[in-house]
């Protein structure tokens, strides 16, 4: 039952949201913020914990897919190098190089478009497309003939793929809120380990293929591409595009889910894109502090991703065991970055802390390379198992900017900073290993170690930032109290700014 006090309340609620905003074009879930008033809150957190099973049952394992096969698909590349890509295309010298490099060009030039496009259209049904149209080029990776045509086919992938990432953030921001979200977005961001796993002994067994027709390097982007081509449609027809538009969920169901995620105080989803929130992110130091760990984390990536098989080969294995050592990379990723997703809900206010603590891991094995003699062989190939790890700060830059970034457009501007940098970062990372320097690769390691170095200094230094934030709003207000946590949702579904917002809090 819901007493006399909070039935008022309610009505303040509803009348508040109907007056200040009304039911405009562009705000997505309004109706079922304003149905979930009339459940009294003992009700509505006994039936939350039931949906929440059932979204991680439907939504989760959507999400789980897709990130393994986008992530497989980076790999293909790393795998089919361990055989004669090289060789049969003219990618000697940096032209191997720039070959790995050219993708993330097209992520560079494709992110912010991107995640523009995402917050003005159905976000599903966009991904999808996105996802039929990659499995094409990526199929046509068997076609490709010399250095010119691989140029142009991963420059075009990575325009394409630079959408996956930022539509997987954005799902899991419209079905989960602020405490739920670390260990959904570890649990699909460690399914790169999954893919490593797969992508290793996938690429192992295929390495054994004697065919005249077709070479091994071929067949890794043959089956790669139809598996992820059969996985969009798939894709299409599962995931839904919010929770209002969930076939799966009641009517009463939806109403809870979106009540649950008003208290991100974010609204759902406003398709407006407002300019003075660009410009907002543009000026917000935090935004800056983000974009930057996320270069970091590129140029990390482009050096692990696309010189792990070389690494190896380098330090006296075959192609066939260069494929095979990398079994292990996938089982630390997996293991580290879920553990710290689920860590970081148990132990309230430590995602800035994890953001850090995962970058030593990487760290570590970098120093490891660099510093060991070439006949500790085993040990060295032992350092490049920990590189992976890398996907731990990646996803605990996301939950950030997920949980600490309000405002739809502002978002939008943020995420896709981020992922322009990440792209930069692949960018550089790809261009500092030298054929020259084979095996230890001094100028790659260098830039590495340097990366991990400022990503732990940023990600201690945002911390310190929204302690601050968060303590002089509590000194502005007296306090947080459920009148300013009420006001914050309204202003959310307003579509306010974190800056605008002053009941918003950020999440450490």
């Amino acid at each position: 039952m819901v007493s006399s006090k909070d039935e008022k309340d309610l009505v303040q609620v509803k009348s508040a949201v109907r007056e200040e905003i009304g039911i405009e074009d562009g705000v997505v879930g309004l109706d079922y913020f304003e149905q979930a008033q009339d459940i009294g809150s003992e009700d509505l957190e006994a039936e939350y914990k039931r949906i929440l099973r059932k979204l991680d049952y439907r939504i989760l394992p959507i999400l789980c897919v897709t990130y393994t096969l986008q992530f497989l698909d980076k790999l293909s590349l790393n795998y089919a190098a361990a055989y004669t890509l090289k060789e049969d295309l003219g990618l000697q010298g940096q032209r191997y190089s720039w070959v790995a490099a050219i993708f993330n060009f097209g992520y560079l030039v494709g992110a912010l478009p991107s995640n523009y496009i995402i917050q003005k259209v159905p976000v599903a049904k966009y991904t999808g497309c996105m996802l039929v149209v990659w499995a094409v080029l990526l199929i046509g990776h068997v076609g490709a003939k010399n250095y010119g045509g691989m140029l142009v086919l991963r420059f075009l992938l990575g325009m394409l793929e630079s959408a996956i990432s930022p539509s997987c953030m954005m799902i899991c921001g419209l079905f989960y809120p602020k405490d739920s979200q670390p260990m959904r977005m570890a649990t699909f961001l460690s399914c790169n380990g999954i893919a490593t796993i797969v992508g290793a002994l996938l690429s192992y067994g295929l390495g054994h293929s004697h065919n005249p027709h077709i070479k091994s390097w071929q067949l890794i982007f043959m089956v790669i591409g139809l598996l992820n081509f059969t996985w969009a449609f798939f894709f299409l027809w599962l995931c839904p595009d919010s929770p209002e538009r969930a076939k799966f969920l009641t009517d009463r169901e939806k109403a809870v889910v979106i009540e649950k995620v008003s208290h991100n105080n974010m609204g759902i989803k406003d398709k407006k894109f407002k300019k003075y929130q660009m410009f907002e992110s543009l000026c917000d130091i935090s935004v800056w502090m983000m974009a930057f760990i996320g270069l970091g984390c590129g140029v990390i990536n482009g050096g692990s991703s696309n010189f792990g098989s070389t690494l190896i080969r380098g330090f006296g294995f075959s192609g066939l065991n260069a494929t095979a050592l990398q079994l292990p990379n996938g089982a630390f990723e997996l293991v580290l970055v879920f553990a710290a997703g689920v860590a970081a809900i148990y132990i309230k206010n430590t995602r800035t802390i994890f953001l850090a603590l995962l970058c030593v891991p990487g760290l570590a094995g970098l120093i490891g390379i660099h510093v060991i003699p070439l006949e500790h062989r085993w040990a060295l190939v032992a350092c490049t198992w920990l590189q992976p790890i890398v996907g731990g700060p990646v996803i605990f830059s996301w939950i950030c900017l997920n949980a600490n970034v309000a405002g739809h457009s502002k978002k939008s501007i943020a995420t896709g900073l981020w992922f322009t940098f990440y792209a930069a970062g692949n960018i550089v990372g790809a261009n500092i290993f030298y054929a020259y320097q084979a095996p230890k690769y001094f100028s790659g390691m260098i830039g590495l170690i340097t990366s991990y170095v400022g990503m732990i200094v940023l990600a201690i230094s945002y911390r310190y930032l929204l302690v601050w934030r968060n303590k002089k709003r509590d000194q502005e207000q007296g306090g947080y109290t459920e009148e300013i946590a009420r006001q914050a949702v309204i202003d959310g579904f307003k579509d306010m700014t974190d800056k605008e917002n002053r009941g918003f809090r950020y999440s450490l």
